[in-house]
């Protein structure tokens, strides 16, 4: 996946044979070295690495070839492969598990007769054989444990050590004094049994290998959300042909080209719908249960499910540029990108195995001269323990594994962080500024009230105004004549004119129509017969004359959304202060604030001053996110620390922003919150269970306690429970 500006590229390199942070830090150093990279992040989790470059000075071919020389593969990342390169990581991690636990199973069994209380159980004579012993763990240890031997040389030639040197180490320790063993005691061999450690090196290197195996699996249900997302996207679309529908692969439909949605498909583009009805299914990109009903002019998305009526639609946005393949891009660059807080992780895990090797060298020392009276065998078993348990696998997992599951769990639900930086900070949030028109409210205003007087009758009256709006572009007169239409057939309009600022004069079937503000009536002689209260409640008022008499009083309004009260009230019990900024009039602004709950609001603020109020705000030490969806909020969305925009919004402002709501519903704004907040928890859940692990188990491995295979299956499972800690975020309830 490439991009290219001028001179700057991007690219996604998929890196195979990472397996701890220390790998993804050393490979994350050596690119950005190199010059020419302006930044590379590497995600261990995803096994990806992201970097930006000049491309006058450096190619995909260099970058692969650092990656290599640093002891890793790496080849570009393919979009929509049909296997993505983890599955087929996946099933080489089965094969080899299989390989090395046949080999190990044998040496397995014979522990049983190391043991009086194993006594009775039957081990074959000749796996008894120190040669026979010898023959099955060499094989594991040089030809399924090679891997480690290779990953230690290439970390130690770059001056840096990861698990392959810790478990390189451990098990070579137990392997080559087995074989010391074996030779000193050749002329006696058959006479008794001799202790040796094949088991160990062998059972250590199966145990870890099945470890990473349950721990790539468990990777791979982590970026579920983006699978999904990828596999409803439909192979084919029906396209017209000369007026015929042809079936043609997705990657051949065209801008303008005409399709055929049938019932039950799949819409494969982002269309306008010329003809037909039907109610569609958005649930796959909104969360939305609820089908959404449409018919011509609507715009339908791809991936969405067209659930009972044939569609005649004419594609807007194909390939890369519909709203499903962004939201997969977002995602992606969500997901590959690393949250402050692994900063932490980074830097622990950079000088970890350096001192795990020095702790084991002096639990050796001092095991040898203080506690063992010189047993050599039993001093080994603790240095080997604690050299396989401190491996620090889980603390490298511990963020990204939560940032996927955490932000793929958001897609799913509608809601998109662009970074995993927005996704943490989103957690500190303590005031939420909201925009008034198209955020809180539908943004387009509808007629509220339409008093007639009493003398006349809406049903002769109503057609009349609204016929006579229908010329003008307002949004005002749009609302009007929208609610005209409801009583039947608009009359022809005769003459129409436009007075800006102040309303319309028309001709309607021989009558002379007026509708407009207090101040036109004034101009033209005509009194107001009726008052009302609509203005103290924020409304915008027009006053409608027929032949100079005042016949009704309009009231117009922009809604506010049926989710937005709901929204605001559950925010402010999450303990976050709500604020309207907006530049309309101060009495209209505090009627929608009244309605939502709303107690601080700032009205009248032009464009260019909403980024002063936030900055304002954020000078009184408040962490501040900005809702909103229009193109003069996007300064604010860019000064505030979390910029949250409205996916119905204009696209500067979704650009703008570091999140983007779908539909525009406020209660994702809540969802993208509690997202947040559960997600930077389960990040400090699995560190503290990383650092408290290798803590408490270091010790106890030096103190003799622990086998060194229970150390291995202690340390490859611990990856595992990080992983599935973090899976919990998949079942959170939005």
């Amino acid at each position: 996946m490439t991009t290219i500006n001028s001179k700057n590229k991007e690219i996604t390199l998929d890196i195979q044979g990472m397996t701890c942070a220390a790998c993804s830090a050393r490979i994350e150093r050596g690119l950005n070295k190199l010059e020419g990279v302006e930044q590379a992040t590497i995600n261990l989790a995803l096994e990806t690495g992201h970097i930006s470059f000049d491309s006058a000075e450096l190619n995909e071919d260099a970058l692969i070839a650092k990656i290599q020389k640093l002891g890793y593969d790496a080849v570009v990342h393919q979009e929509n492969n049909e296997k993505d390169h983890r599955e087929v990581e996946i099933e080489r991690k089965t094969r080899v598990f299989i390989i090395s636990a046949i080999f190990s199973l044998p040496l397995l069994w014979t522990m049983f007769a190391h043991f009086s209380f194993t006594k009775g159980v039957y081990v074959p004579e000749f796996l008894m054989n120190p040669y026979v012993q010898w023959a099955l763990a060499t094989i594991v240890q040089f030809g399924i444990g090679w891997q480690f031997y290779k990953g230690a040389y290439y970390a130690l030639r770059n001056k840096s050590a990861n698990m392959d040197v810790l478990v390189a180490l451990g098990t070579s320790a137990a392997y080559f004094y087995s074989v010391y063993i074996v030779l000193k005691n050749r002329e006696h061999i058959g006479m008794f049994h001799l202790d040796l450690y094949f088991e160990t090196s062998a059972i250590l290197i199966t145990l870890i290998l099945l470890g990473k195996l349950f721990e790539a699996r468990a990777k791979g249900h982590s970026s579920d959300a983006i699978k999904k997302l990828i596999k409803i996207q439909p192979k084919t679309a029906f396209v017209e042909r000369n007026g015929t529908p042809l079936e043609v692969p997705i990657r051949e439909v065209q801008l303008e080209d005409i399709l055929i949605i049938k019932p039950g498909a799949s819409i494969p583009v982002d269309a306008v719908v010329i003809s037909g009805n039907s109610a569609v299914n958005e649930s796959m990109l909104t969360g939305e249960s609820l089908p959404v009903d449409k018919s011509t002019g609507d715009t339908i998305y791809a991936a969405t499910l067209n659930e009972n009526g044939t569609l005649r639609v004419q594609a807007k946005k194909v390939g890369k540029d519909t709203v499903l393949s962004n939201i997969i891009r977002v995602v992606e660059e969500a997901q590959a990108s690393k949250a402050p807080i692994q900063r932490l992780a980074d830097q622990i895990s950079a000088i970890f195995v350096p001192i795990v090797v020095t702790l084991a060298v002096i639990t050796f020392i001092v095991s040898y001269f203080f506690f063992t009276d010189g047993n050599f065998t039993h001093s080994l078993e603790r240095m080997i323990a604690v050299l396989v348990i401190a491996c620090p696998c889980a603390l490298g997992l511990a963020t990204p594994t939560s940032i996927m599951a955490g932000s793929g769990r958001a897609a799913e639900n509608g809601v998109l962080f662009k970074t995993a930086e927005a996704l943490e900070h989103t957690n500190t949030i303590d005031t939420i500024v909201f925009d008034k028109t198209g955020t809180i409210t539908k943004g387009a205003p509808v007629v509220t009230n339409f008093l007639v007087l009493n003398k006349y009758e809406k049903k002769d009256i109503i057609p009349l105004i609204a016929a006579a709006e229908r010329n003008s572009e307002h949004p005002v007169a749009t609302a009007i004549t929208n609610y005209g239409k409801d009583y039947g057939v608009l009359p022809a309009v005769q003459t129409f004119k436009a007075i800006p600022g102040k309303g319309i004069e028309a001709t309607v079937e021989n009558k002379q129509i007026i509708i407009g503000t207090r101040k036109l009536f004034t101009n033209h002689d005509i009194t107001i017969n009726c008052d009302s209260n609509f203005e103290d409640e924020g409304k915008t008022v027009m006053y409608a004359a027929i032949d100079h008499q005042h016949v009704a009083t309009i009231a117009v309004a922009d809604e506010v959304k049926e989710t937005s009260k709901d929204a605001i009230h559950k925010l402010q019990k999450m303990g976050i202060e709500t604020i309207m900024l907006t530049g309309d009039q101060v009495k209209t602004a505090a009627s929608i604030a009244k309605q939502v709950g709303i107690s601080n609001v700032i009205a009248g603020v032009l464009p260019t001053e909403k980024a002063a109020e936030v900055e304002k705000l954020q000078k009184e030490n408040r962490h501040v996110a900005m809702v909103g969806d229009g193109l003069n909020d996007a300064p604010a969305l860019a000064k505030a620390e979390i910029g949250i925009a409205m996916g119905t919004g204009t696209d500067v402002a979704i650009e703008a922003a570091d999140i983007t709501v779908m539909k525009g519903d406020l209660l994702k704004v809540v969802d993208a919150v509690k997202m947040s907040r559960l997600t930077v928890r389960n990040i400090k859940q699995n560190l503290f269970w990383a650092l408290a692990y290798n803590s408490i188990g270091i010790p106890i491995a030096a103190s003799g306690l622990l086998a060194p295979w229970l150390a291995g299956a202690a340390m490859a499972f611990s990856s595992v429970s990080v992983v599935l800690n973090a899976l919990r975020l998949q079942r959170v309830r939005l």
